[in-house]
C-alpha cells in the first residue's frame, strides 16, 4: 500500500512540472543588438614620435681678454642681459699706466721723426752744391725711414694699450641667460687665452634648439619632405599632455653613426619668454607628411585574427560581415583606417562579442566620436619611433 502512495505522488509531481515548464516557456531567442555607425571622415596629419634634449643655438664662456684683479660684478646671478651689456669690471690701472707709457713713446717717435725729416731736408740742399756725399744723403733718408717705422710701432702700441684698458671692463658677448658669478671681486684672474679663468656663462634663450636622434629611414624621409618646405614640430615637456610648442626642422647631420645606425637631428623653436632651457627633456611630433582625408573608427572596433586585423561590418538585411582591414596610427582614441573600408559601411562599434560573421544581428545606430583626452604618448627611441596622428582643423 506505502509503495502505490509513493508512485502515485511520484506521477502527480512529474506532472505538475511539467505544466509549470509549460507554462513558463521562454519566446525564441532573437537576433542579438550590436551598435553600428560609419566611419568618422576627417583630415588628420600623421606624426612621428621622437625624445630629445633642448639645446641653446648659442653658449658661451665669458672670459676675461686681459689679466687683473676683479673690482665689481655688475650683473645678478640668472639674470637676462643684453650684448654689450657691462659684466665684470677690473682694476684698470695698470692698463692705465702701460697706455701713458706708450703715449710717452709715441711722443718721443714723433721727435724722432721730425728730427730725421729736418736732417734730410738740409742734406737735400747740401747734396745739390755737392757740400755732402750721396752716402751721407742716402744715410739721412734711410733715418726717416726708421724713424716712422718708429712712429707706426708706437701708434699701434698705443691701440694694443688703449684696447687693453677697454678690455677691463668685460662685457656680455651675446644677450641671454647669464649663469651665477664664477669669480667674486678682489680674486686675480687670468685672461687673454682659452686658458683663462672662466667668469660666468652665457646662454642665447631664443630660438632654442630640440635636438633628437632618428633612424636612417626617419633622416631619409625628412630629407625629401624638407625639400618640399619647412618641416613642422611639435614638442611637449614631461610635465604636460598636449603639444604646445611648435617650430620647424632646420638640421640634419652629414653622417650616420655607423655603431648606432642613427643620425642626429634638429629643430628651432621659439622662446620669446625663455621658457624653455638647455637640457630639458622632450617629447616630440614631427609631422610625417601633408594632411589627407583619413577614415577613424574606434581602436576597440578592430579585430585580430592572427596577422590580419578586421573590422566587423552589417548589411541591409542585419548579416554580420568581416572586413580585413590596413591600419594607421591612433589620433586621440580612433585608429585611421588606411584601406578596406567604404565610407557606407556600417561598423560594429559595440557588441563585437555578441557577433559572428554570417549571423544576423539587430543593428542599432550609433555615432563614432573622437576622445577628448588621448592618452599620453609614450617616450620613444631612434630604434623604435612610434607614430600617431592629429586631426586637422578644417576651420
Amino acid at each position: 500500500m506505502r509503495t502505490v502512495k509513493i508512485a502515485v505522488a511520484t506521477v502527480l509531481a512529474t506532472a505538475a512540472l511539467y505544466g509549470c515548464s509549460k507554462g513558463q516557456e521562454a519566446p525564441a531567442q532573437g537576433a542579438p543588438p550590436v551598435t553600428v555607425a560609419t566611419a568618422l571622415s576627417q583630415q588628420v596629419v600623421d606624426w612621428d614620435e621622437f625624445t630629445g634634449r633642448f639645446e641653446a643655438t648659442r653658449n658661451v664662456d665669458v672670459r676675461a681678454r686681459v689679466g687683473g684683479y676683479i673690482q665689481q660684478v655688475h650683473f645678478k646671478d640668472g639674470d637676462f642681459v643684453r650684448q654689450g651689456q657691462l659684466l665684470f669690471t677690473l682694476d684698470p690701472r695698470p692698463a692705465q699706466a702701460a697706455l701713458a707709457s706708450a703715449r710717452a713713446q709715441l711722443a718721443q717717435a714723433e721727435a724722432q721723426s721730425a728730427l730725421a725729416k729736418a736732417d734730410l731736408a738740409r742734406a737735400e740742399t747740401l747734396l745739390a752744391s755737392q757740400a755732402v756725399s750721396q752716402a751721407e744723403f742716402d744715410a739721412k733718408k734711410a733715418a726717416v725711414q726708421t724713424a716712422d717705422a718708429a712712429l707706426a710701432a708706437a701708434n699701434a702700441a698705443i691701440r694694443a694699450r688703449t684696447l687693453d684698458l677697454e678690455f677691463t671692463r668685460v662685457t656680455a658677448p651675446i644677450s641671454g641667460r647669464v649663469s651665477d658669478r664664477r669669480v667674486d671681486p678682489g680674486n686675480l684672474i687670468g685672461g687673454g687665452s682659452s686658458a683663462g679663468d672662466i667668469l660666468t656663462t652665457i646662454v642665447s634663450s631664443s630660438p632654442i634648439y630640440f635636438v633628437f636622434d632618428g633612424s636612417e629611414a626617419t633622416a631619409l624621409k625628412y630629407q625629401r619632405e624638407s625639400a618640399k618646405g619647412a618641416v613642422p614640430i611639435k614638442v611637449r615637456l614631461q610635465d604636460e599632455t598636449e603639444f604646445t610648442h611648435a617650430g620647424t626642422l632646420d638640421f640634419t647631420d652629414n653622417a650616420i653613426d655607423p655603431a648606432s645606425g642613427t643620425i642626429r637631428l634638429r629643430a628651432v623653436i621659439p622662446n620669446a619668454n625663455g621658457f624653455l632651457k638647455p637640457g630639458m627633456y622632450g617629447h616630440a611630433q614631427l609631422a610625417g607628411a601633408a594632411s589627407y582625408q583619413a577614415m577613424l573608427v574606434p581602436d576597440s572596433a578592430v579585430i585580430a585574427d592572427g596577422p590580419r586585423r578586421l573590422v566587423y561590418i552589417v548589411a541591409k538585411d542585419g548579416t554580420v560581415g568581416a572586413k580585413p582591414v590596413q591600419l594607421g596610427p591612433v589620433v586621440n582614441g580612433l585608429r585611421v583606417v588606411r584601406s578596406g573600408l567604404t565610407p557606407d559601411d556600417r561598423v560594429i562599434i559595440n557588441g563585437q562579442q555578441r557577433a559572428r560573421p554570417g549571423q544576423k544581428v539587430t543593428a542599432q545606430n550609433g555615432e563614432i566620436k573622437p576622445s577628448d583626452a588621448a592618452a599620453n604618448p609614450a617616450p620613444t627611441t631612434a630604434a623604435s619611433t612610434a607614430s600617431s596622428a592629429t586631426f586637422v582643423n578644417a576651420g
